[in-house]
């Protein structure tokens, strides 16, 4: 892609919110009936709430990527059919623990399904560290998809949290796109995706009316991974690490913190940074507008580090991000009060 079809990325962007928004205002009222998620010791909301808006989400993502995937004249613009009968499969596991609860083993073998289709699928040609054996590197590719998708899955535990992770890097890797550091069909999920992203906020802004749901969370943990991925297989994984770090690092320095006080790590809790801000005095709009300014800062480190291709830069951009991010959490775990007339947090 480069900039003279620009005006693909930005339609495909336009088409999906659209899409997105009127499924989820249609959808709504049957999910008021038949799904609704009750609050409970571990929850954020305070009133019963419908679940399931990822199905507007990833409907409105696949059928505007598939359609402009078809009927573009684009050249080299092939979404690999794994991606849409991954998304499917997994966005359908999730349905099910939407409605009742699977039983954690069964649920990652089906995720490990998901993920394995899209990762042994791929060309033996693609490899981001060609002196590692191919088998090695899909196996632990496997298991950090995995991870990946039910990290997104943890995360989306706050309103907009999703939304503000996934508008600055999918919005990032659209701009890469249309400079060429990212295969077409990559920028064109990246364009769906965020464009039902935005659809999808109104609905979800504080206090939300409708949340995504794991039928939302997982295949969007899927396609934000296969889209990392690519961008990872183009010599660019500083970057690739760079955009989705806040997530990887509160995910992941929470699951460790479990592990180590000998907690179940598969039960539903409220230990993530995100949760402990809410905890702490932070409004829910504070929490989301930090996060937000956050990943716009690390999508403007992870674009900075392709454009300079030096070494040098990738070291600083990644210290900075890493510094960034560190300070995020730490204020999030720090105990404070929040005045209602400022919303400004005191600590």
């Amino acid at each position: 892609m480069n900039i003279s079809e620009l005006p693909l990325s930005f339609f495909t962007a336009v088409a999906a919110a659209a899409l997105s928004a009127g499924v989820t205002w249609a959808i709504r009222p049957l999910l008021l009936q038949h799904a609704l998620a009750r609050p409970n010791a571990r929850s954020s909301h305070r009133v019963p709430t419908p679940q399931g808006g990822g199905i507007a989400v990833i409907g409105a993502t696949l059928v505007v990527a598939g359609m402009i995937a078809a009927y573009a004249d684009t050249a080299h613009l092939s979404i690999p059919i794994a991606i849409f009968g991954s998304s499917l499969f997994v966005a359908a596991v999730g349905f099910a623990d939407d409605v009742k609860s699977i039983p954690v083993l069964p649920r990652l073998m089906l995720q490990a399904i998901a993920v394995g289709a899209i990762l042994f699928t791929a060309p033996s040609d693609l490899q981001i560290v060609p002196a590692c054996p191919l088998w090695i590197e899909r196996g632990l590719l496997l298991l950090g998809g995995l991870w990946f998708v039910n990290l997104v899955n943890f995360m989306d535990g706050l309103d907009l949290m999703t939304v503000a992770e996934v508008v600055p890097i999918t919005g990032a890797m659209v701009m890469l796109g249309w400079f060429g550091e990212i295969p077409v069909a990559a920028a064109i999920i990246a364009a769906a995706l965020c464009g039902a992203m935005i659809g999808f906020a109104p609905f979800n802004r504080p206090v939300a009316k409708i949340f995504l749901g794991d039928v939302g969370s997982l295949p969007i943990g899927l396609l934000l991974g296969w889209c990392l991925l690519q961008l990872a297989y183009h010599h660019h994984l500083v970057a690739a690490l760079l955009l989705p770090l806040y997530y990887l690092s509160d995910a992941t320095v929470t699951l460790l913190r479990r592990l180590a006080r000998r907690e179940p790590f598969w039960a539903a809790h409220r230990s993530h940074f995100y949760q402990r801000a809410t905890d702490n005095g932070f409004t829910v709009l504070r929490v989301i507008s930090e996060v937000f300014a956050l990943n716009i800062a690390l999508a403007t480190l992870a674009i900075a580090t392709i454009t300079a291709d030096l070494t040098i830069v990738n070291i600083l951009s990644l210290l900075a991000g890493a510094a960034a991010v560190a300070l995020v959490l730490y204020r999030f775990s720090r105990r404070g009060r929040i005045p209602k007339a400022t919303g400004r947090p005191v600590l």
